[in-house]
């Protein structure tokens, strides 16, 4: 799915949206964004050096799993972080490259979901995670 159906799934928008494209295959979500290099979260980090924040890592990471929760999401329900276990940054990401997230749901205890994910740009290993989130009422986060 591209952005315009992304959106009917995560109350994101830009500049939070920090997803181009993502879909579900055999369980496993996988998504893209491009770095364009005008995100607000390189304006500061670092200057002359731009890197992407891992924090920023994550929460792409984190949006991809919208594709497996298109069955769970009903309207108006938000879904949160809840944790991060055992995150590992192994390498930078640059604007002008393209993440690839894939994540799967490992557990789940509804309204909770346990998933595991990486991030990559071509073969390089970016950053690894394990984390969980909660679908809540929107009123209630």
């Amino acid at each position: 799915m591209k952005r315009e159906e992304i959106v009917t799934l995560l109350p994101h928008r830009p500049p939070m949206l920090l997803l181009d494209e993502v879909v579900e295959q055999d369980g496993e979500a996988i998504g893209h964004y491009t770095v364009r290099g005008d995100e607000f979260f390189l304006q500061g980090h670092f200057p002359g050096n731009p890197i992407v924040p891992g924090v920023i890592l994550c929460e792409i990471l984190a949006q991809s799993a919208c594709a497996l929760m298109q069955d769970h999401l009903q309207a108006g329900q938000l879904p949160v972080y809840t944790g991060l276990n055992n995150t590992k940054f192994r390498a930078s990401v640059r604007p002008g490259e393209t993440v690839e997230t894939r994540c799967h749901i490992r557990r789940a205890k509804h309204p909770f979901y346990f998933a595991e994910g990486t991030v990559r740009v071509g073969e390089r290993l970016c950053m690894s995670t394990e984390f969980s989130f909660a679908i809540t009422d929107g009123m209630e986060a």
